[in-house]
Parts: C-alpha cells; sequence; structure tokens
C-alpha cells in the first residue's frame, strides 16, 4: 500500500423515503427495507454469526465498501449481545469514498444502534490515505479503516479473515470492485473455513469467489431480492504458505520485555491489547528513568511532497497517538496537549508551501500552511519568529507535547513491573528466555522476549542481531516562569519547532531545546549548551535577542541519549538470524531481496523480538511500533501496511545481498 492518491470523500443524497443514496454511482447504500436488517440478513447470518466466532480468542471479518458503516455498526452489536463471543472482534473495513465528519453524523442522527453509532463518529478519523484504527470496547472490538483505492490497497493488508463481507455498490455501476483482480488479491486473505456473503447474486460474483476455492451457494434474499450469495472456502488444492510466512507464538500468551522507556511500555501496551500476560524489568527502579524521563516532549507528524515513506510513517503513527492519548489527556492522567503544533519553514512562502499541499492532497484537519501573521498568532510569538519579518510554517491539527514519562506510565498499566534488575545475559532453555544478572542468577523468564532497551539492546542481544543504532546526547534547557527575556506568557505559548523546539509545561516553565551530539558520552548539563539553546530560542522568537545570558549555569535541564538508526526509522520485529542469512546468500538458492524472505532467530530459538531505535520522534512512533510488534507475535492484523512494516523491520540492516552482488533493497523503494 505505497503512496496513494488524495481521498476524495463521498458525496451523499437521500431519497424520497430516506435512504441515502450515492449519486456519482447511481445506487443505494442499502436496500430501503433497512440497513441494520440487510446486515444481519446477509452478512452475519450469511456468515453463520454469531455462532462461528463463539470460544474464539480473535474473529477478523474483511469487508469491502465501509460505506455508511452499518455492517460494522450491526456486527458490535451482536457481539456485544452475544455471551459467547470471540475475546477480540476485528473488523477490517475498505472505502475509496469516505463520509466527511460531517455527513457520518447526520446519516447516523437516527441509527438503529445511536449509542454505537455516536462512538463511531466520535472517532471518524481525518481522511487521509491511510490504515485507521478505531478501537471500542476497551479495546476488544477495533475497525481498521482503509481509506484509497482497494484493488491498491489490498496488497499491503496483512491479515487472515474468517469471514468476507462484500459490499461495494451493484457490479454494472461499481465493476472494480467485483472484478476478478480483486478476487485474486482477496484470496491471500481468506483465512482456513472462512465464509463470505453478499447480497450480489451476480454471475461475475459466483465466479469470482468460486475462482479462489470458495463454494458457493444461493439463499434466499432479501428487500425484494430473490437470492443473495453465500460461500465457504473449500478450495481443492491448499499451496503451500509463501517462504516469508511464520505463525504466530501458539504457546502460553506470556511476554518478558526489557526495558521500560517508550520502547519498551510500548512493547508491553501492544501485547496487553492482545489479552497477553506482559512482565516488564528494567534497570533503573522506576519506569521512564532515563532518556524518556523528560518533563516534555514533541509529538507530530512529518510533511512531504510527494508523500515519502518516512512521512507515510510518521503519519500513521502521529495518528495512532493522539487517538490513544485523548483519553489520558483529558482525564489528567498524562500531561501534554495535541490540539496543534507548528513546524516553521523559512525556505517556504504561501504558492509553494499551497502547491505541496495540492500535490498530495492531505485534508486541511491533519495539515494546513500558515503564512507569517497566521503562525505567529496560532504559536503566541510576535512576528518575527525566525529572523526577519517572520515566517510561516506547517500547522499540525493533532499534534502537539507529550510527557513521555506519564505517557510510558500510561502505556504499562496492566503490565507487571519490576524495577531495579540490570540484565547482562540472555538465554534460552526449556522453551523459555530467561534474563540473567551478572552473576548468572535468573531475573525473569518467558516464552517470549522483547528486547527494548535502547542502545544497551545490541550488548544484550550480542550475535542474535546485527544492530546500527547510534547514541546522540541531547540536553534541554528549562527557563523557569517569569525567566527575563521570555517574548511570550507560558499560557500562550504553543508548542512549535523551528531550528529548535520550545512548549509550555503545565506549572508555567517553558522547555526548550535540545542539542545534536555526536560522540559525546558527557552525562553532565553543560551551560555551553544551554547558551546553545537560547540562541536557537532567540530564533524562533522566544526569548529576547539581548537578553542577559548571566547565571546560565543556575538553569534546569537534563542529559539523554537517542538511540538513533541511519535511515531514523525504528527497529520493531524479530531479528535476523545473520548465519543462515550468510548461508542462504551463499547457496543462492533463496529470494533475498524481500525483507520478510529472511531468516529470523525466532524461527530456530523461538519468541525473540526487538523494539528500539526510536530516536527523537518516539513519542510519535512508540506506540504503532508496539502495535506492529504485537501483529508479529500474535498473528494479529497488522495495523499498518506492508511497506511501512518492512520500513521498520530490523530486517533492513541485516548483511544480505542478492544473488546477483548487490546489497538488499532498501526499505523505501521495496515492494509488497
Amino acid at each position: 500500500m505505497n503512496a496513494a492518491a488524495p481521498i476524495s470523500p463521498a458525496r451523499i443524497d437521500l431519497l424520497p423515503d430516506g435512504t441515502p443514496c450515492a449519486p456519482d454511482y447511481g445506487d443505494v447504500y442499502h436496500a430501503t427495507a433497512g440497513a441494520f436488517a440487510q446486515a444481519r440478513h446477509v452478512f452475519l447470518a450469511g456468515n453463520g454469526l454469531p455462532g462461528r466466532w463463539q470460544g474464539r480468542e480473535r474473529f477478523v471479518v474483511l469487508e469491502t465498501g465501509f460505506g455508511l458503516g452499518n455492517n460494522f455498526l450491526a456486527t458490535w452489536a451482536a457481539w456485544r449481545a452475544d455471551p459467547q463471543r470471540c475475546e477480540r472482534l476485528v473488523f477490517i473495513s475498505l472505502e475509496k469514498h469516505p463520509l466527511t465528519p460531517e455527513d457520518m453524523a447526520r446519516v447516523h442522527r437516527s441509527s438503529e444502534e445511536a449509542a454505537l453509532a455516536a462512538k463511531l463518529v466520535a472517532q471518524w478519523p481525518p481522511l487521509t490515505p491511510d490504515l485507521h484504527a478505531l478501537d471500542f470496547e476497551g479495546g476488544r472490538v477495533q475497525l481498521l479503516l482503509v481509506f484509497g483505492d482497494a484493488l491498491q490497497t489490498l496488497p499491503g493488508l496483512q491479515a487472515e479473515a474468517d469471514a468476507l463481507y462484500l459490499d461495494g455498490f451493484a457490479p454494472a455501476r461499481n465493476a472494480e470492485l467485483w472484478s476478478a483482480e480483486l478476487f485474486r488479491r482477496l484470496a491471500r486473505l481468506v483465512a482456513p473455513g472462512a465464509t463470505a456473503a453478499t447480497w450480489s447474486a451476480a454471475r461475475a460474483v459466483r465466479d469470482g469467489l468460486a475462482s479462489i476455492g470458495f463454494a458457493v451457494e444461493r439463499a434466499p434474499g432479501f428487500g425484494g431480492k430473490r437470492d443473495i450469495t453465500v460461500a465457504r472456502h473449500a478450495p481443492r488444492f491448499v499451496p503451500p504458505r509463501p517462504a516469508a510466512w511464520r505463525p504466530p507464538h501458539a504457546g502460553p500468551r506470556h511476554a518478558l520485555v526489557i526495558g521500560a522507556g517508550l520502547a519498551g511500555a510500548a512493547a508491553a501496551h501492544g501485547l496487553l491489547r492482545q489479552g497477553w500476560q506482559v512482565e516488564v524489568i528494567d534497570r533503573q527502579a522506576t519506569p521512564a528513568a532515563e532518556t524518556s524521563g523528560n518533563p516534555g516532549g514533541l509529538m507530530h507528524g512529518i510533511f512531504n511532497a510527494p508523500d515519502s515513506l518516512h512521512a507515510r510513517w510518521f503519519r500513521a503513527a502521529a495518528l495512532r497517538t493522539a487517538r490513544l492519548a485523548a483519553p489520558a489527556l483529558a482525564q489528567g492522567r498524562v500531561s501534554g496537549r495535541l490540539d496543534g503544533f507548528l513546524r516553521l519553514e523559512p525556505r517556504l512562502d504561501e504558492a509553494r508551501a499551497r502547491a505541496q499541499l495540492a500535490t498530495v492532497g492531505l485534508p486541511a484537519d491533519w495539515i494546513d500552511w500558515q503564512d507569517a501573521a497566521a503562525a505567529a498568532a496560532f504559536s503566541g510569538l510576535p512576528i518575527g519568529i525566525d529572523g526577519g519579518d517572520g515566517c510561516g510554517g506547517w500547522q499540525f491539527g493533532q499534534g502537539g507535547w507529550l510527557s513521555p514519562a506519564d505517557w510510558s506510565r500510561h502505556l504499562l498499566q496492566g503490565a507487571t513491573f519490576r524495577g531495579g534488575l540490570a540484565v547482562q545475559h540472555l538465554r534460552r532453555e526449556n522453551g523459555l528466555w530467561q534474563a540473567l544478572d551478572a552473576d548468572g542468577r535468573v531475573l525473569a523468564a518467558a516464552p517470549v522476549l522483547v528486547v527494548a532497551a535502547a542502545l544497551g539492546s545490541p550488548a544484550l542481544l550480542q550475535d542474535r542481531a546485527r544492530l546500527s543504532l547510534a547514541p546522540v546526547r541531547g540536553q534541554t534547557t528549562v527557563l523557569p516562569a517569569g525567566w527575563p527575556g521570555l517574548r511570550v506568557a507560558p499560557s500562550r505559548l504553543r508548542p512549535l519547532s523551528g531550528q529548535g523546539y520550545a512548549l509550555a509545561l503545565p506549572d508555567g516553565r517553558i522547555l526548550t531545546g535540545a542539542t545534536t551530539q555526536h560522540d559525546d558520552p558527557d552525562p553532565q548539563v553543560r551551560a555551553a549548551d544551554h547558551r546553545h539553546n537560547l540562541q536557537r530560542a532567540q530564533r524562533l522568537g522566544l526569548v529576547e535577542a539581548n537578553a542577559a545570558l548571566e547565571r546560565i549555569e543556575d538553569l534546569a535541564g537534563r542529559v539523554g541519549w537517542r538511540a538513533v538508526t541511519p535511515d531514523r526509522l525504528p527497529l520493531a520485529g524479530p531479528p535476523v538470524d545473520e548465519a543462515a542469512l550468510a548461508a542462504a546468500a551463499a547457496a543462492g538458492r533463496q529470494r533475498l531481496d524481500a525483507l520478510r524472505l529472511r531468516p529470523r532467530r525466532h524461527d530456530e530459538e523461538g519468541g525473540l523480538y526487538l523494539l528500539a531505535g526510536l530516536g527523537s520522534r518516539g513519542l510519535a512512533s512508540a506506540a504503532l511500533a508496539g502495535e506492529v510488534l504485537a501483529s508479529w507475535i500474535t498473528g494479529a492484523p497488522c495495523p499498518v501496511a506492508a511497506d511501512l512494516r518492512d520500513a521498520i523491520d530490523p530486517a533492513r540492516q541485516s548483511s544480505a545481498r542478492s544473488p546477483g552482488g548487490r546489497s538488499s533493497v532498501s526499505p523505501s523503494t521495496e515492494r509488497s
């Protein structure tokens, strides 16, 4: 699912009887007899639900055509009403033309499931060409919305669907969504024993299902239709799994995570959401006591034109973090604000910025350009930011800042934390990973191990992984409330960045910085670094140009080291087995250009995973990276497209070369 065309919202009209229709397709969204009645008769009953999900750990539905969302609401309502329901329901739905938030609210004002519809409307995402995860019932019901053309987005999905809801507009009006190519792309997503149902009884639909191994039947129709189509996957031949496929963990759902900073907390969070028992250990007595202990940090996406792999990852990650953090921020459990962030761009003018926005086509509620006056008004800083007459910048509507320590502790809720345990060695014995101290004593053990020890990860993994992580020193500066030379009251300052950054903490102090220093192991807070941070704060417009800098050594600050990868993307997944990789490359009998084909340590030893390299954007990346990692481990549908998972796969740092002698394909160009 590579960079896609901008999303074009649906147009909705209402027929005289109130039935919603799509004028661009000349078709209605559901039968006049009622959307929920149709959903229950065609899609639920046609797929043997709720009976088929009963007693299951997880049940996955894949729908072609989200439309108004009534099939999802009806399925969610049935799940809620079933005392024998599965532990987790995942509903994946594709939609090329999603509704605007206003239209979603309008069409659900009189919904048969008004309470559930209101929760869906409240979470409706920005219309960006991404995979959006919406959580309900404490995460036990998840809606994965894939905005974009189905033929383009299906190859990027990583899931096994237990039930297919085929619900596009009529084949005569929307032939692409019923084409032979679409069925071929659905085929690899079908779980053993899957079922399918659709209101259409067209020959092309029945032939399409039969072509991918479904036994197709007619069933009594609904809403004036004589027949509908139901089917069960019963292929005559089951091809072997592709070489890249690796079975999920099948043993006890228990994991040990080493490291309780942002990475370890995110790994725990991802597994907890899948119903796992998670133990987290750290050498410090409390979570987030090292670099993740800064009082604040920026959280936002990035923007490139054209839409790059990096931009797509950080957009998806920031959207996910904003959604997960919103309740905690509202309840005061996490300090921060995510109601807007400004990234100054002195090299851009209005015309060039607007041209870039038009190229990518992202909605204004996600990103918009602010000229110098608007940027100053938004940030709370006077005109003149970044020198001269000022400059404009990108406003990220859901960006802002979070307390890394608060956020880490929030992600750890539900895990067992044990501090003051310095792990020196790892050992696998009797099916368990053991964390050992310097004297060889077992500190903790579990069948699945996640190493999330930041810069300490390579030493723990030793020859089990080939990692490239660089330590980058950063020092922050905290300006006390009322500090002389400030050009803005802290209560008016909005989080922003340019050459440096600034954000206002809840107690009236202002956090600014941070330095970027390579090969610098000094742990001491330095006056020279405070001076550097203040000089950049002057360029931001935060501090008067001639502000007195005496007694600068009395300012508070903090030093930490970011674990940075060469491509500035995180590492999440199982490490590569370098010895097996070298043997395969030498033999030349196995394709190694695709990352997912490379042999892993967990193939041989089982249950070894990594989450590290969050760098300077850990607040944006951590939560989604943890959920991607959890999908590796548990087999849950992956919350990002395949090329984004490849982009953060540790295999991209492995040493494989293709049979032709060239280095393996980089994640920015690799295709699914």
